[in-house]
């Protein structure tokens, strides 16, 4: 049985401040005619943050557990492949993902479809046909999907091996042994750094604005060129973040003390 740490019984002061410092964002904003036009004209960009985020976030994950599944393959092959994506996707930094992605797989995909549908007989694209939108999910994708590979590997690795026996000895298959004993145990120790690139991704998200993706970085951006209030843009822009990445936290943090809960019973 696990004791709540110290950290557990603190009251949340911090919480408190920042609800505090966001309310008063709040009234300035709605007693100022600048702050009410940067947030209506940012509102547009939470809907492309949140599509972005949620469709690369998905992505990521079931790339990842396909990786970590490939990783802990008993063939070598199987093995070394995923070792060397995961390695020399993590060694890239998410901006130049992005960058590449854009203007180097997304045309090359372009080429590739177009020579194979020359060949079937069927009209081909052009490059301007990929949207940036989904070139930019796709990279977001990619770049997550090695960090969360290793944090499903180490989830899956963390089952005790007598249960793995155990299930094998009652003559489980390997797809019921991964459905009903691993993953449902792995689950526990996957989630909580899961969430924590959730998170993240909520915040690289912004990362998207340098291909011109009017998410609330560029669109934040866009209005501080055209009214020079950098000020205030850019106050509602980090207030926007904040408000989703802390929320997320506090969510995280939740489900993370329910487990804990759940562990001790």
């Amino acid at each position: 049985m696990m004791s709540p740490t110290p950290h557990d019984r603190d009251f949340p002061w911090w919480l408190v401040a920042l609800i505090g410092l966001a309310l008063f964002a709040i009234w300035r904003m709605a007693n100022d005619e600048v702050y009410l036009q940067v947030a209506s004209t940012l509102r547009r960009g939470v809907v492309i943050t949140i599509f972005v985020t949620l469709v690369g976030f998905g992505m990521a994950a079931t790339m990842g557990l396909g990786l970590a599944l490939m990783s802990l393959s008993r063939h070598l092959i199987v093995r070394q492949i995923a070792r060397f994506y995961i390695e020399i996707v993590r060694g890239v930094p998410i901006i130049v993902l992005l960058l590449y992605v854009a203007f180097v797989f997304a045309p090359a995909l372009v080429a590739g479809y177009n020579w194979l549908a020359e060949n079937l007989g069927v009209d081909t694209i052009r490059t301007r046909d990929f949207p940036l939108l989904w070139r930019a999910v796709i990279a977001l994708a990619v770049g997550y999907s090695a960090f969360i590979a290793e944090v499903f590997r180490a989830g899956l690795q963390s089952v005790d091996a007598g249960q793995i026996e155990a299930a094998n000895a009652l003559g489980l298959n390997r797809w019921h042994r991964f459905r009903h004993i691993i993953f449902p145990q792995a689950i526990r120790t996957i989630l909580p750094p899961l969430g924590n690139d959730f998170v993240a991704m909520v915040k690289d998200s912004s990362l998207v604005s340098v291909l011109g993706v009017l998410d609330v970085t560029q669109l934040g951006k866009v209005t501080a060129a055209s009214n020079f209030r950098y000020f205030e843009t850019y106050n509602v822009v980090a207030l926007i973040y904040l408000t989703m990445t802390v929320s997320l936290s506090l969510a995280l943090r939740r489900l993370e003390v329910r487990m804990r809960q759940s562990e001790r019973r």
